[in-house]
């Protein structure tokens, strides 16, 4: 029977006393936490050496914090605006500081990005499982106790909840626990925040030991913001975009890479000649530059921003059907999203339903909106609105009848997006909400292990991700195709790998599908550039057994299918022009490429400023915003962010700083009022905001 609590501690009772005092808590990654109810948690059992607490998770979100004085003038308004109430994860801060007690554990399978390099504990307590597995993995952990943050709605005279942004892994860890004949205590926590999503998000309150109505845990969702889009980026988005087949499917993640792939499509399609303008510039691929005639479909383990942008743009709008026979018709054209005369009887011919329909017929075509809700069986004929009809589709005129009478309009259950979590930016949660239930539902929040593999749905899959370009992120590639993206040879790892290498073979394995890999050519190391496709790297992320298609902000890099020597050529011709030469060398040391081999004249000018020039069309015509969906900083606060990145660089170069406040005492800069306002320090009082107030001057 499940409990409602109106207070966590009361919850918290009764978990200790039904479950012992060796707890094991699995909680979502992202925003789907119940953070007050964790954090009330991990100080009952820090204060209480008698329990322990393993927390199960994946990354931990915290807002970000000001590392000076004057970052603080600046972070500090900004996180008040933006992320309001939302409390932070009292054991994030532990362990960033060392002082976990030890009656706690925390293991994660994903890691915020680059955060936890230097941290021990977390690289020690990282749990090197794949998105898809880690159910299965807490379960290994012994995971005894459930519990994320719910939606909630009264709906028909009931209340109703949902999973909302994180389905994901708890939909599998109940299916997985129930198949073993295990239980954990699972606890719906109610924040009023989260929008509610239908579809398989919805779920019963039977499946909860406890609800959770305490007002502390309605608070601000964690917000990340959209980041800027380079020029770099914007290369690379509009490489991917012409792989993109209309009438097809798409996977990216989140970040400026995903979001300037979304912004390229959108080009695509409402900038047409812009755009082909640009990837004539780019020699990009000319099969897939048309605007989009059917839409795509959306299949990632992350409905992200990007995803809503084209939702709103009108170009994510193939629906998909969870049955095969009816999405086997739609591919084939043989009928269409409008209910009609063809319906029936191609449903008749691919032996969907019977010439004499059945209960079951009539659940099904009812479900789909074939038929209309009222239309029901009785004995041997159809009744709608007291009217009679045989039931016999074979007869032409009874047939006549039933589709004057009883047919939908449109096929209902739709999906144009299917996602296992969400994390976006204010407006993609506004959004979210605004969206009316109908439209809601073709966004289907689900398990990750329908999104992220293909296993006991096979051939629905097959028929929904038509033609998918599976897009992801690395960091490096090795020059014969395998990639570097969750970790480094030291063993340290970065991020996690998610869902990556199940995108990846899925690439593979689908009909019509390719596996795209993405990275910047180059990063800064040190000071000093360097290349991100090298010779070798000791640590690989996808094997080069899976390589396929490569994109950098240089261009396209088919490996699918070819020799070593050939891929080594294709991948040089979209690595940046300064590395070309000693990685030539190093492919004829070994003996991999021809000794004679030279690369082509035409790829010799990989250079950062050959990119501004072939994005020249797009640049004119002022298409490529740095944040072209939007930004949580005021255009005051974005010229601020560029001085303060100025400023940070030149601290780390002492000359440099002292240079910078020589020159602010020498030279009358015109500083907008509002910056140093903003910064409060428009009117300085002691000499560290004098001289703070000059620093700033000083890298205009």
């Amino acid at each position: 029977m499940t409990r409602l609590f109106n207070r966590i501690d009361d919850c918290l009772d009764d978990v200790i006393a039904r479950t012992g005092t060796k707890i094991a808590l699995g909680i979502p990654l992202g925003i789907g936490k119940p953070n007050p109810l964790v954090n009330a948690l991990y100080a009952r059992v820090k204060a209480n050496p008698g329990l322990s607490l393993k927390i199960l998770t994946a990354l931990s979100l915290e807002k970000p914090k000001a590392s000076s004085d004057m970052e603080a003038r600046f972070l500090d308004p900004f996180v008040a605006r933006i992320y309001g109430n939302y409390p932070d994860l009292d054991y994030v801060h532990d362990r960033h500081k060392g002082q976990l007690p030890p009656n706690i554990d925390v293991i994660e399978f994903f890691l915020k990005s680059g955060d936890y390099l230097r941290n021990d504990y977390a690289q020690q307590n990282y749990m090197n499982s794949s998105y898809t597995d880690a159910a299965r993995d807490m379960l290994i952990q012994g995971v005894n106790v459930l519990a994320q943050s719910v939606a909630v709605r009264e709906h028909n005279g009931r209340t109703e909840y949902s999973l909302s942004c994180n389905p994901d892994v708890t939909l599998d860890a109940l299916d997985l626990m129930k198949e073993k004949g295990l239980k954990a205590y699972t606890i719906l926590v109610i924040n009023r925040e989260l929008p509610f999503m239908e579809g398989d998000a919805i779920v019963d309150e039977s499946i909860a030991d406890a609800i959770v109505d305490d007002p502390s845990c309605t608070h601000t969702l964690f917000s990340a913001p959209n980041m800027k889009v380079t020029a770099t980026d914007y290369a690379i988005g509009m490489y991917v975009s012409s792989l993109v087949k209309d009438g097809g499917s798409l996977q990216i993640g989140i970040g400026s890479l995903g979001d300037a792939i979304a912004h390229a499509l959108i080009l695509r399609d409402q900038h047409n000649s812009s755009y082909v303008a640009a990837t004539q510039q780019l020699g990009t691929p000319t099969e897939n530059i048309s605007p989009f005639k059917q839409g795509l479909y959306g299949c990632s383990e992350m409905f992200v921003n990007g995803f809503m942008a084209l939702i709103e743009a009108g170009i994510l709008r193939r629906q998909v059907f969870p049955h095969e026979g009816l999405q086997s018709l739609l591919n084939a054209g043989k009928i269409s999203l409008k209910v009609n005369d063809a319906t029936l009887p191609a449903l008749l011919d691919a032996r969907i339903i019977n010439d004499t329909l059945s209960a079951d017929d009539i659940v099904f075509l009812r479900d789909f909106g074939i038929f209309k809700e009222d239309v029901i069986l009785h004995g041997n004929h159809l009744k709608i609105n007291g009217r009679d009809i045989r039931n016999t589709l074979s007869d032409p005129q009874t047939r006549i009848e039933i589709e004057q009478y009883c047919l939908g309009d449109h096929l209902k259950r739709g999906t144009f997006m299917h996602g296992g979590f969400f994390i976006g930016p204010r407006d993609f949660y506004s959004k979210l909400h605004m969206m009316t239930p109908s439209r809601r539902a073709g966004i289907n929040m689900t398990r990750i292990s329908y999104i992220n593999q293909l296993y006991g749905h096979e051939r629905l899959a097959a028929l929904q991700r038509r033609d998918t370009s599976f897009v992801n992120t690395c960091m490096m590639m090795t020059l014969l195709g395998a990639a570097v993206s969750d970790g480094l040879d030291s063993g340290k790892l970065v991020s996690g790998i998610g869902g990556q290498y199940n995108f990846v073979v899925q690439g593979h394995v689908l009909p019509g599908a390719r596996s795209i890999l993405m990275l910047r050519a180059t990063r800064l190391a040190s000071g000093q550039v360097a290349s991100n496709i090298v010779w070798n790297y000791a640590h690989n992320t996808i094997p080069r057994y899976l390589r396929d298609i490569v994109v950098t902000e240089y261009g396209i890099a088919d490996l699918r299918g070819q020799t070593d020597s050939e891929t080594i050529k294709r991948l040089l011709a979209i690595t940046d022009s300064r590395f070309q030469p000693e990685l030539l060398a190093q492919a004829r040391s070994f003996g991999k490429i021809e000794p004679g081999y030279e690369i082509p004249e035409d790829q010799l000018h990989n250079l950062p400023e050959t990119i501004q020039q072939k994005l020249q069309p797009l640049t004119a015509a002022n298409l490529l915003p740095d944040f072209p969906f939007g930004s949580d900083f005021t255009p005051e606060e974005l010229g601020i962010i560029r001085i303060l990145q100025r400023m940070k660089g030149n601290a780390e170069h002492p000359l440099q700083l002292v240079k910078a406040l020589v020159t602010s005492m020498t030279e009358n800069k015109d500083v907008p009022a509002a910056w140093l306002e903003r910064l409060q320090l428009d009117h300085p009082e002691t000499l560290k905001e004098k001289l703070l107030r000059q620093l700033f001057i000083g890298n205009m």
